[in-house]
């Protein structure tokens, strides 16, 4: 049995603009939503406001229910998760929400009364299937076991050196139903010292404010894209003393860029939805990440295998190279990423990177074509947004970082790449822009 909260009475679990809640507070609001939830249901977590969030989800939990996250709420979607799901609820403090689900409203404030016990909850039991829409746009839904989000969270405590001395603050751009915003943002708090704040961060001027009002130390939990728009804005007032990245590889370049405008620390986080966090590095520092505590890597470079607590060992679709100590690896890419073109490899995610470090470049990635592996004339396509920039300038400077075997046969200028929230590049999305992209390329 792990208890709900392994934090002292008087931390500061969430916050908000003019407000804190400690576990006393949070153990009362979740046991007045608990008993408004039915027995035996599935909750699809709807909320919006990250601390309503974490309510929906612990009530969720203590009353032995799974919980559906999925940044997809639509009425289409709640629906079809109901066929798979029968008993299905919605909750949410939203109340614009259309939910053709049976429906539990909460919020909008903390509660005040702080008499409630904390519950203990058995590692094995379900407690979330996360819904991502990956590469392919289709929904695939991972499970988690609470014993294994208790385990993650306590390992990157210990791998970012957090203490309850000086507790951080973390300030999240990423929405709590993706796994990675959920295990920085809603879990950590409950296991590691840190606080989450919980006020507005959809603008690059919420981020700054949101840096401005909490005390330090602070810890951005952001993306590349996010992190690149933050960029471009003057500096907050009080900087993080240290950016934490995800979703998507971050570029060197950026990574320095942040650290000497902020003054920064900036780090990753490896992980899959499959397995959750796994393994961080300092980019600056070079390629290499080290897995976090109790985490083990064995099985083959083509089809690594991972072991971490409380959870069933899982392949990842990654390929790596293992070092000699066990504990630090290089990615070489994603299994689906990798490309062979006259007998060399190349990650496309690897070209993506040199293409968005060229100056004036503001986004770009490569596009392997479906007859790639069957036919010897197809050669890789870029789509590149470059407003300052022509495309003979662009593949110049490609030429200099780029074997000629996988320099784009097609450079096609957009004014923005279809990513998701998440800055996410679904297959689909590009294959449908390039269809309709046809005559405007070099």
């Amino acid at each position: 049995m792990i208890p709900l909260i392994e934090r002292p009475t008087d931390a500061v679990l969430f916050q908000g603009p003019g407000w804190e809640v400690r576990p006393p507070t949070l153990l009362a609001d979740v046991a007045r939503v608990a008993a408004m939830l039915p027995e035996g249901v599935t909750v699809a977590n709807c909320c919006q406001q990250r601390y309503w969030f974490v309510v929906a989800f612990l009530a969720a939990l203590s009353r032995g229910a799974v919980s559906l996250l999925s940044g997809d709420q639509s009425p289409a979607r709640l629906a079809a998760f109901a066929e798979s799901y029968p008993g299905l609820v919605s909750i949410s403090d939203d109340p614009a929400l259309a939910s053709p689900l049976p429906h539990v409203m909460i919020g909008p404030r903390p509660a005040t009364h702080e008499n409630a016990p904390i519950p203990a909850i058995p590692a094995e039991q379900s407690a979330m299937i996360v819904f991502t829409s990956g590469s392919t746009g289709e929904p695939s839904g991972t499970a988690k076991r609470w014993g294994e989000l208790v385990a993650r969270s306590r390992a990157a405590g210990v791998q970012f050196a957090l203490t309850e001395a000086a507790p951080s603050a973390v300030i999240g751009t990423v929405p709590p139903q993706h796994m990675y915003g959920c295990e920085t943002t809603v879990l950590l708090p409950l296991h590691a010292p840190v606080s989450s704040w919980c006020g507005p961060v959809f603008y690059p001027a919420d981020i700054r404010a949101a840096l401005d009002a909490v005390p330090g130390p602070r810890i951005l939990v952001t993306t590349p894209l996010q992190l690149r728009a933050i960029l471009r804005l003057d500096p907050p007032q009080r900087p993080p003393e240290r950016i934490i990245s995800a979703t998507a590889p971050l570029d060197p370049e950026t990574a320095a860029a942040a650290e000497t405008a902020f003054g920064s620390i900036v780090e990753e986080i490896f992980g899959a939805s499959e397995v959750g966090s796994i393994a961080s590095r300092r980019t600056t520092a070079g390629p290499l990440w080290t897995l976090y505590p109790s985490v083990t890597l064995g099985g083959t470079e083509e089809s690594p295998l991972i072991t971490a607590p409380g959870a069933e060992p899982r392949r990842l679709n990654d390929v790596i190279e293992l070092e000699a100590d066990g504990r630090r690896f290089r990615l070489m890419g994603r299994s689906s990423d990798l490309v062979k073109l006259g007998g060399r490899r190349a990650s496309l995610a690897g070209l993506g990177r040199i293409l968005t470090s060229i100056e004036g470049v503001e986004d770009g990635v490569f596009l392997a074509p479906d007859d790639l592996d069957r036919n010897d004339a197809a050669r890789l396509i870029a789509f590149v947004v470059a407003p300052t920039r022509a495309s003979a300038e662009i593949l110049m400077e490609l030429r200099q970082s780029v074997d000629p075997v996988f320099l784009p046969r097609r450079l096609i200028h957009l004014p923005a790449l279809p990513r998701t929230p998440m800055g996410k590049l679904p297959r689909q999305a590009l294959l449908d822009l390039l269809a309709e992209t046809s005559g405007n390329a070099t």
